[in-house]
């Protein structure tokens, strides 16, 4: 009896934090973060210390069903930012989930991934994710889809407190005001929006058949010399060999 309780004892601590399994690169590795509140995964390949840290920011992730439901767990069914963070072959590449992705956690909000995915419990433990893994190094923020919001405002809040030298979006949300108002969708009360672009050099790509987050919805947030146009979609599995090659050699 004792080794049947000892066992279900074990069995509820591991089942608190598992993590989902990702068929990644051999020079990766799994990295879980441990933040105030979350357990944030990550996957990190470092090979030249000298060389800027590359960091990765998934987007919103598997939030809501098709019939616009809360889902149990918002990891992306097919991440295109993943991919193209694990096809990197920069030396130092770090791909960063958001809260909840990826990983079982104990105690689940689904206020994290929905009404409150960019709020301000959000983004300080996202901040302390990248805080530990750049370590005063210099770094390349990158955010997909609705990650570009996450990063916008970790730079806006944290300028001084991590060394960002340039910021990158790919299909990026910039204001989440703007893309509920768009599509007639519940406000996300719970959560901040971007409302001034941080002052610092950045790229932003936009995907021109993006039916997720609109062209107009990028181009009247961002300066459109600051853009570069892709001739795809939001989450396009085919990823085009010249925006590889690109994020290979941008340093």
């Amino acid at each position: 009896m004792q080794k049947k309780l000892l066992f279900f004892i074990i069995l509820v601590i591991f089942c608190s934090c598992s993590h989902v399994k990702v068929k990644q690169p051999d020079n990766f590795t799994y990295i879980p973060i441990k933040t105030t509140d979350f357990t944030l995964a990550s996957w990190q390949k470092i090979t030249n210390e000298t060389e800027p840290l590359k960091i990765y920011v998934e987007g919103d992730g598997n939030a809501y069903n098709s019939k616009g439901y809360p889902t149990n767990d918002p990891t992306p069914k097919n991440s295109l930012i993943q991919q193209i963070a694990f096809n990197d072959t920069s030396p130092n590449v770090i791909y960063l989930a958001r809260p909840h992705q990826f990983i079982k956690e104990k105690e689940c909000n689904q206020k994290d991934w929905t009404t409150g995915r960019f709020s301000q419990k959000v983004i300080d433990n996202m901040f302390e994710a990248v805080k530990e893994i750049s370590a005063g190094k210099k770094i390349i923020l990158i955010g997909y889809s609705g990650g570009a919001l996450v990063t916008g405002l970790i730079i806006n809040q944290h300028q001084n407190d991590l060394n960002i030298i340039k910021w990158v979006t790919v299909a990026g949300l910039f204001n989440h005001t703007d893309w509920t108002t768009h599509f007639n969708l519940l406000p996300l009360k719970d959560s901040l929006d971007l409302e001034t672009l941080p002052n610092i050099e950045q790229i932003h790509f936009i995907c021109k058949y993006d039916k997720t987050i609109p062209y107009e919805l990028t181009i009247k947030r961002v300066n459109e010399a600051d853009c570069i146009i892709l001739e795809t979609t939001h989450n396009d599995k085919k990823i085009p060999k010249q925006f590889l090659e690109f994020f290979s050699n941008y340093r």
